[in-house]
């Protein structure tokens, strides 16, 4: 079915044309008509299924030709990088309409979103932490909402933005005066109670099975010594292997270090996490979608919601937590129905926790070495490098009754730090 079937205005079919969209994805077909019909929709269905034009359509639709100067729609995202990245397709499909959207997160000046809150611009994209910053002060105060969405709703319960969320919507106005877009690529329970409450009589669309990665995606795995990883990857781009990755860390301090090697070793990379700033973080992003390097090198933020066109690999520098953390970030690539490859770098420690991988994904890995790589020599960086649970014991120091190095700077801020530095 093409998108002329649906209701829409001839402006927005016309920039869907221009934007080289012909036929609908699932979640699309689903979610458009309850949408344009005013209903409450409630959505599971994995990042890079265009879930941004399920609901940025209908949104663009309800608007057009509506008085302005108020905001009426407000879009929450975990992440800075899916926030712009939203806010950018909104104006691309609304470039034909008088619509105006802005971005509010975390990471840059208040006083340019101040602004655009003042003027009223018509949607409003933003993370939770930074939305809270502005509703504090009444021009912030969203009396005119007409419509809500929550974007990835599970990844911000992951992050511990649930009680923002709450505070957020208290300040809004009723559930009976708004129409709301609840959309997760899995519903677990705390999603499934806030769902409940935020929702009336919701249009339930499960387009996707929950923890399966796209089809278009090819999965093999590299077992290496963990202080080799580094070397490993190097040595893949160096030799043609790959032409563009993410490669993902389990921490910021190991992102840091696996970009520094690959520039030392002639490898251009750079890195995007949460303690880069806003600036760092999109101009990383910018370069690596210009082709201005092969290698971003990125913890979980990314996961989720950074859209590089015709990215051809994604690695697991780390083992994840878990098979859904696997299938997001391997969700990068392969996207609109493209193919991408899907690489793990498994150490011996990390063994066990690819079985459950292995079991979401239905198969078994395929392991593969590459050819004349010295799998015996000395490791890049052992102590970096090593999974966080081989790591070594490290004794108390006989007068402080704690750990040598463990210092105010670790322990209880982490996550923390963690938390607001996603806003």
């Amino acid at each position: 079915m093409p998108f002329s079937t649906f209701d829409l205005r001839p402006e927005l079919l016309q920039a869907v044309r221009a934007l080289g969209f012909s036929q609908p994805t699932a979640i699309q077909r689903e979610a458009i008509p309850p949408a344009l019909e005013g209903r409450d929709v409630l959505a599971c269905a994995m990042t890079g299924s265009g879930k941004t034009a399920a609901f940025g359509l209908p949104i663009l639709h309800r608007l057009a030709g509506r008085p302005r100067g108020t905001t009426r729609a407000l879009v929450l995202t975990p992440t800075r990088e899916l926030a712009a990245q939203i806010e950018e397709h909104l104006r691309d499909l609304g470039r034909h309409t008088r619509i105006s959207s802005a971005v509010v997160i975390g990471g840059v000046g208040m006083k340019p979103q101040e602004q655009a809150l003042r003027r009223g611009v018509d949607i409003v994209v933003a993370t939770p932490g930074r939305l809270l910053d502005h509703m504090r002060f009444p021009y912030a105060a969203l009396r005119s909402l007409e419509v809500l969405v929550l974007d990835e709703a599970d990844r911000m319960l992951d992050m511990g933005f649930l009680p923002d969320i709450r505070r957020i919507l208290r300040r809004l106005p009723d559930q009976e005066k708004r129409q709301t877009l609840f959309f997760s690529a899995t519903i677990p329970p705390a999603i499934a109670d806030l769902s409940r409450e935020m929702l009336r009589a919701p249009v339930t669309i499960a387009v996707e099975r929950p923890a399966a990665p796209a089809t278009g995606i090819t999965h093999a795995a590299y077992p290496v010594p963990s202080g080799l990883k580094s070397a490993l990857l190097a040595e893949l781009v160096r030799r043609g292997e790959i032409r563009s990755v993410i490669a993902f860390t389990r921490t910021k301090h190991r992102a840091n270090r696996l970009a520094d090697y690959l520039v030392r070793n002639g490898v251009a990379a750079n890195r995007i996490h949460g303690n880069r700033s806003q600036a760092q973080r999109t101009a990383a992003l910018g370069g690596f979608k210009a082709g201005r390097f092969p290698v971003l090198v990125a913890t979980d933020i990314a996961a989720r919601g950074i859209d590089v066109e015709a990215l051809s690999h994604v690695v697991n520098y780390d083992v994840p937590g878990s098979a859904e953390d696997y299938v997001h970030r391997v969700g990068r690539t392969a996207r609109a129905a493209l193919t991408g490859d899907a690489l793990l770098f498994v150490s011996p420690e990390e063994e066990p926790a690819v079985r459950s991988i292995e079991r979401a994904i239905g198969k078994r890995l395929p392991r593969l070495t590459l050819e004349g790589f010295d799998y015996a020599a000395r490791p890049t960086a052992p102590r970096e490098h090593a999974p966080r649970a081989a790591r070594p014991f490290r004794a108390p120091h006989p007068r402080r009754g704690r750990a040598i190095g463990s210092g105010a700077r670790g322990g209880g801020r982490g996550p923390r730090r963690s938390r607001l530095s996603a806003r």
